[in-house]
């Protein structure tokens, strides 16, 4: 099946950024694509504000999100971004949504929280409590995760043994020293240490890297992004992943027990 990731640089009002998401769409549809990753906290953003984004939260009966179904209403994409919702507390949950013919068939509240290199999410932010359960996508199970999640190895790996083939990583991967090699290194890592494929969309832009990248279960990057919008569409199978596993079966030959969520 293909699969895509798509990035744009977020703006302020959501009416801009749900405009982006309909070009997006709009070309994965083109292009056959049955699985479309968008980046991290797509609603809003001011890169002069770091509360903004929290504080135009939308709730899942919220404008932007009947925004994002309405998109997938009429084709058979599964669409997967996160954004900010409010809950109880008076903060949001960094909430990622998959989409499907017009419905939200699944939630993932970001399980860990970018408390690093002087940024301190947790502020205005709750964490997960959960690990989500899989997707089905045609006949390929996937797995998601959230931007600095891709930091710990445990998540992942707990995807794969639960039965994942693909993993999605919507991100909003800041710029800074080394920052782009860690990108790189830990999405190819990730896809070795499960032998999983990896779709990752990162937002681009002032302050993020951008870098989309798709990576297939042995490491080697099939498709990346620049710096600039764009989208990046790769076709992946089942039938790799079950050839990787057989000569690499690092999911077979461990000796750890499972990760467990604390």
């Amino acid at each position: 099946m293909n699969v895509a990731a798509g990035q744009f640089a977020v703006m302020p009002d959501w009416q801009d950024n749900l405009a982006q998401c309909r070009l997006l769409v709009s070309q994965a549809i083109e292009k056959r694509v049955n699985l479309l990753v968008l980046p991290e906290a797509i609603q809003a953003r001011d890169n002069t504000d770091p509360g903004y984004s929290v504080r135009h939260g939308q709730t899942l009966n919220g404008p932007f999100i009947q925004g994002m179904r309405q998109l997938t209403e009429n084709c058979d994409l599964t669409l997967v971004f996160t954004l900010h919702i409010p809950d109880d507390s008076g903060r949001v949950t960094n909430s990622l949504l998959a989409l499907h013919r017009g419905q939200v068939t699944a939630r993932y509240d970001k399980l860990h929280l970018y408390d690093a290199f002087n940024v301190q999410e947790s502020r205005l932010v709750c964490p997960g409590q959960a690990i989500a359960p899989l997707i089905a996508v045609g006949d390929l199970m996937v797995g998601v995760m959230t931007c600095y999640d891709l930091r710990f190895p445990d998540l992942a790996m707990s995807l794969a043994l639960a039965g994942a083939h693909v993993l999605v990583v919507p991100a909003a991967w800041l710029k800074g020293e080394n920052k782009v090699h860690h990108w790189q290194t830990l999405l190819a890592a990730r896809a070795l240490d499960t032998t999983c494929y990896i779709v990752a969309s990162g937002e681009c832009g002032e302050k993020n890297i951008g870098m989309s990248q798709i990576i297939d279960p042995m490491g080697n990057m099939l498709a990346c992004a620049g710096l600039e919008p764009g989208m990046i569409v790769s076709d992946i199978t089942l039938a790799h992943v079950e050839q990787v596993r057989a000569r690499l079966p690092v999911l077979v030959n461990r000796r750890f027990l499972p990760p467990v969520l604390g």
